[in-house]
């Protein structure tokens, strides 16, 4: 039985991994993931790396930034592997943004079941295009300032 390598180039990772070697440049810049330089200038990347991008990648799955999942590998050793429960603290800290992506996407769907069954699609009174439009109620423009000028609102 042959000892496992301790590092591996970006051809293995690459490989075993199954993110190309463009993505694995990109993570390396963005400081997801690093590796050690040999004479030759050839990177070489600890094992753990393999379970960083297996954690980079279903973080990603989940929907989380890049930036989301940068801050939560800070929290973590720089060159260690992710472990269960490393993974287990993060999800706990994301279900609140998950909870509230999924609400979001249920309201979109709800909305958009009713704007079809409607027929409207009208940019003016449509709910998915402007969902959030406060001053909708006062027609078109700008109502603030038209109401500033004739003491309204």
């Amino acid at each position: 039985m042959t000892a496992l390598a301790h590092h591996l180039t970006i051809g293995q990772v690459a490989e075993r991994s199954g993110v190309p070697h463009t993505t694995l440049r990109f993570y390396e810049d963005r400081g997801l993931i690093s590796a050690e330089r040999t004479t030759g200038n050839q990177r070489r990347y600890p094992r753990a790396t393999l379970r960083r991008i297996a954690f980079i990648r279903s973080a990603q799955r989940v929907g989380l930034s890049l930036d989301d999942i940068a801050e939560a590998l800070s929290t973590l050793p720089a060159h260690g592997a992710p472990t269960k429960a490393d993974w287990t603290k993060l999800s706990k800290r994301w279900r609140n943004e998950l909870d509230t992506r999924i609400d979001a996407l249920q309201r979109l769907r709800d909305s958009l079941t009713t704007c079809i069954g409607c027929g409207c699609l009208s940019l003016r009174a449509c709910g998915l295009f402007n969902q959030d439009d406060q001053l909708a109620e006062y027609g078109p423009g700008a109502p603030k300032l038209k109401a500033a000028s004739e003491g309204g609102i």
